[in-house]
């Protein structure tokens, strides 16, 4: 019996001092103790075994032993085997910031952190901004004009644009700008989403353009020059980087600038002979000024003693002499402005390096340091914008489309897809606007950045496939009253830009973050090169250290023990202590697969994929909960909440899962498995009763519907295009009183007690009237109410011949 539980004492405490990764001594402290006891009271076989077990623990726990008997052989064998670490991996290792992305890596994220970064909102300026110029510039905007007669937004829209600045949003005040905070220019963008050319014809310039390159590396003169005339659209800038050659593979752009004397403005300059094409170039048909990265050679040695200096970016006018610009690409389903731009033998003084010579070969780290931020805001915002108008659209025409005598919206077919559209843009909100409260703050987001980029717009694509499927026929057929169509045409656009999805999720999020955010690895790195013997000591056990608190907080927090203090509500402290859990699963399964396979992983891209997806998911249930624990919540906002946080934890414990099922090392993976989840899985998908909820919720006009679309243009304006999510608000303010209508009637017709040949809902109404079923009163508000429902549920028609673009190629079929 005692050795039973000196064991279970040893086990015990063990754990605990595991869990709290407090360290080899207190470990060593465990087993000498339940040693002695058992040498003492009657147990001297394990009593010596756990003694001896001690004394083999203060070799690699003691720092004076270890770096005299272990760590020198450690170190060599590290040496040989991590992979070196090439400049262009540095810079991108080494751009931006951690934070709550690093917490997650830990395995023991500290919420408090996370809840420490106060969302102080929006200041006065930028709320009247959102509220007025943003309604201006959405209510001049017609979707069909744009896309197919005009290829283009109006040049009045333009002029619109230029003179309120949308174009200047990140440029301070004192050069012209806006001086807006991250989250003003994320919910300017979501605004503006109602139509995907304006939100991408304003989000480039404020994200991908040179203005933030020249601000935080530009020189003086350049901004001097440069910042006015791109805050007040006298310059309308674009990003030359990606080719034909080189897309996703940036680091490989064969685009040149050798360093040479020539001709420029009928004046010698010392200077650079550049060679370039570009593709896929947004705003390049029409930009001003072109931002262009290339990669820089000195082989004449005019400047220094090297030949490469690496990629460097520059910025050029659009009239300098060899440079071909203007053409345009078409992008699917959005006429954006976008096209190639080629270069041969362009000659341009040094001067026009973004930063002057100095920053010759500091493009890349110039790149990832400010691009990776902006990947934050313009796409993760169009896609949460998006979302918020699919809410709208799709949830007031579900409630006055009727089917069977019944608004489609209490169909559970349709509930499905209305409550699983609804989580996914609440989910988008959370994450654009916590993330950009975080930028706000001074952080600097790169896997994030990622982390964003890729899930959103893949809800993006979602939520319009939801909406799609919903409205049916009212979707498929294009032409004006289509609010749908154009958009979902669009979203591979948004899929593909910007760092390709399936990239971004099997390399970028995990392969960036399993060395930048975890909490050793980039300092054993580091030691390696610097070969410092003390600094990788340090950090290697305290690596090992990591690894067996993980492990020790997985096993227990997966059998319900020692479940971390979360500074939550009751609705949310569940969700945010499994995200803790899960955080612990993740660092093990990464150290796991880091040290199993090796430096394969980087090729075991399905792998990494999921590792990806399980911080993903993680970060994203993170942000929802922050938003919850700040914000003003409403009625059936709990149901939202809890659908979103279950759909992500589901989905974070299934690419667990598929990791453990496709890790080479089938025992280690085994093993993995007892330890993270113990007693199975926890989470599934949302209940049916959820689902229920939210529909009804999001169809009707409830403080859920208005919280979600707030701050889209929801009010038709005089002389504005019309504005269908305005009329379906109305409609839905009235719904109330319609339905009992609705109920009287079709309860008349099902008893006869209306004419059988009273089909149309009008002449049921005119009949239910003449029979004294309804009042004068409600037969003329129903009158009004049809003829607008029948209006939102009509699709247009054409000219046989108008499709086509060349009329001398129809084919005038014979119809009698």
């Amino acid at each position: 019996m005692l050795q039973f539980i000196l064991i279970l004492v040893a086990l015990g405490g063990l754990l605990e001092v595991m869990r709290r990764e407090a360290g080899a001594v207190p470990a060593i402290g465990v087993l000498v103790i339940t040693g002695l006891v058992g040498v003492l009271f009657g147990t001297p076989i394990l009593g010596a075994l756990l003694l001896i077990a001690g004394t083999l623990l203060a070799i690699p726990g003691v720092p004076a032993l270890r770096r005299r008997l272990l760590s020198p052989r450690i170190f060599a064998l590290f040496d040989k085997a991590a992979p070196k670490v090439s400049d262009t991996e540095r810079s991108a290792l080494e751009a931006g910031t951690v934070s709550w992305d690093g917490e997650l890596f830990s395995g023991k994220p500290t919420w408090q952190r996370l809840l420490d970064y106060r969302d102080d909102g929006l200041t006065e300026e930028e709320r009247t901004f959102i509220d007025h110029q943003c309604s201006v510039a959405a209510g001049m905007c017609n979707g069909w004009e744009i896309a197919r007669e005009r290829a283009d937004l109006p040049e009045a829209l333009w002029d619109y644009l230029k003179k309120e600045g949308f174009f200047g949003m990140i440029i301070p005040k004192q050069y012209g700008g806006l001086g807006f905070s991250a989250k003003a220019q994320s919910a300017v963008l979501q605004k503006l989403a109602v139509n995907e050319t304006l939100m991408v014809s304003v989000g480039v310039p404020n994200s991908l353009g040179p203005g933030e390159l020249l601000l935080k590396y530009g020189t003086q003169a350049q901004k001097d020059h440069y910042l006015p005339r791109l805050a007040d659209g006298r310059e309308i800038p674009c990003f030359g980087l990606t080719g034909p050659r080189a897309g996703s593979d940036a680091t490989s752009l064969p685009d040149t600038g050798i360093v040479c004397r020539g001709m420029h403005n009928g004046e010698e300059v010392l200077g650079l002979r550049l060679n370039f094409e570009k593709r896929w170039i947004t705003l390049a048909p029409i930009a001003t000024v072109v931002g262009l990265a290339f990669r820089m050679f000195d082989p004449e040695h005019l400047l220094g003693e090297d030949t490469d200096l690496g990629i460097t970016c520059a910025l050029i006018p659009r009239d300098t002499e060899g440079m071909e610009i203007g053409r345009r690409h078409h992008p699917v389903g959005s006429p954006f402005m976008n096209g190639p731009i080629v270069g041969k033998d362009v000659i341009i003084p040094l001067d026009y390096i973004i930063g002057g010579p100095s920053m010759a070969g500091q493009g890349w780290r110039m790149l990832v340091e400010c691009l990776s931020v902006g990947r934050c805001i313009t796409l993760p915002s169009g896609a949460s914008g998006v979302g918020r108008y699919a809410i709208g659209w799709t949830g007031g025409y579900s409630r006055i489309r009727r089917q069977f005598n019944m608004p489609v919206a209490d169909m559970e077919g349709v509930q499905e897809p209305l409550a699983r559209l609804t989580a996914h843009a609440y989910i988008a909100q959370a994450a654009v606007m916590q993330t950009a409260n975080l930028i706000d703050h001074g952080e600097k987001p790169a896997v994030p950045s990622a982390i964003l980029k890729s899930q959103l717009t893949e809800f993006q694509r979602n939520i319009l496939a939801d909406a799609m499927d919903i409205h049916g026929g009212r979707a498929v057929t294009l032409g004006p009253r289509n609010y749908l169509g154009l958009g979902w045409s669009a979203v591979p656009v948004s899929i593909t830009v910007e760092g390709a999805n399936i990239m971004t999720r099997n390399l970028m999020i995990f392969g960036q973050g399993a060395i930048r955010c975890h909490p050793f690895v980039l300092k054993e790195l580091a030691a390696k090169e610097a070969q410092d013997l003390r600094a990788f000591d340090k950090a290697f056990f305290g690596h090992i250290g990591l690894i067996f608190g993980n492990a020790a907080r997985a096993w227990l927090q997966g059998l319900g023990i020692g479940r971390p203090s979360v500074p939550f509500d009751e609705v949310a402290t569940p969700y945010a202590r499994d995200v803790s859990r899960l955080s612990a699963a993740f660092g093990l399964c990464a150290d796991a697969a880091m040290i199993s396979v090796g430096s394969g992983l980087k090729k075991r891209e399905m792998l990494s994929a999921r590792l990806g997806d399980v911080l993903s998911n993680l970060y994203l249930t993170s942000m929802v909960l922050k938003q919850w624990q700040a914000g003003d919540n409403v009625e059936h906002e709990a149901a939202l909440l809890h659908y979103s946080c279950r759909t992500l934890l589901f989905r974070a414990e299934q690419a667990l899962v598929e990791l453990l099922d496709n890790l080479p090392n089938r025992a280690l993976a085994k093993s993995l498995k007892f330890i993270v989840m113990p007693l199975g899985r926890r989470w599934e998908k949302p209940q049916d009763s959820l689902t229920r909820d939210i529909a009804k919720a999001v169809s009707m006009d409830t403080p859920l519907r208005r919280k979600l679309i707030s701050d889209t243009w929801d009010q038709q304006g005089p002389g504005q295009q019309d504005n269908p999510l305005a009329r379906y608000n109305a409609l839905l303010a009235e719904y109330e009183r319609a339905e009992p209508i609705y109920r009287a009637i079709s309860k008349a017709y099902a008893k006869g007690e209306l004419p059988a040949e009273a089909l149309h809902p009008e002449q049921r109404l005119e009949a239910a009237l003449d029979a004294g079923l309804v009042s004068e009163d409600d037969a003329r508000f129903m009158r009004h109410y049809e003829r607008e429902v029948l209006d939102m549920l009509t699709v247009d028609d054409f000219a046989f011949d108008a499709f086509a673009t060349h009329k001398d190629k129809v084919v005038w079929h014979d119809a009698a």
